[in-house]
């Protein structure tokens, strides 16, 4: 079995900062990419940041030069830094994963529970 978990989430005021993180684990073989995706209110999941097995990065328009993915392969964990939060940056943000749990297996996807990020104006 394969857990992904989030934490970070919560109320902050816009211009403020959160870090978010996604623990990976269970049995886990390797780990390909891993994204961020967010929902906010009335509208679909939507791809926040995403970042590769070799550390390769991508980032929606939206929070580019603002938000910063990362992680740590050590502790099968990803990280999301927020900083200038804007209110439109209200959802709740969801951990992703690529993960094969033993030699030879295919890929399956994987998601977290999803942490709640409310930025207040």
């Amino acid at each position: 079995q394969v857990q992904l978990v989030e934490s970070g989430g919560g109320l902050v005021q816009a211009g403020g900062s959160l870090r978010l993180s996604c623990a990976a684990s269970g049995v886990i073989f390797s780990i390909n990419a891993m994204a961020w995706y967010r929902q906010s209110p009335g509208k679909q999941r939507e791809l926040v940041a995403a970042i590769t097995s070799g550390g390769s990065t991508g980032y929606a328009d939206s929070v580019k030069g603002r938000f910063t993915i990362s992680k740590d392969n050590a502790e099968n964990t990803m990280y999301l830094s927020m900083n200038s939060l804007k209110p439109e940056d209200t959802g709740v943000y969801y951990c992703n994963a690529e993960i094969k749990r033993l030699p030879g297996d295919v890929e399956f996807d994987y998601w977290g529970q999803g942490t709640q990020v409310t930025v207040s104006s």
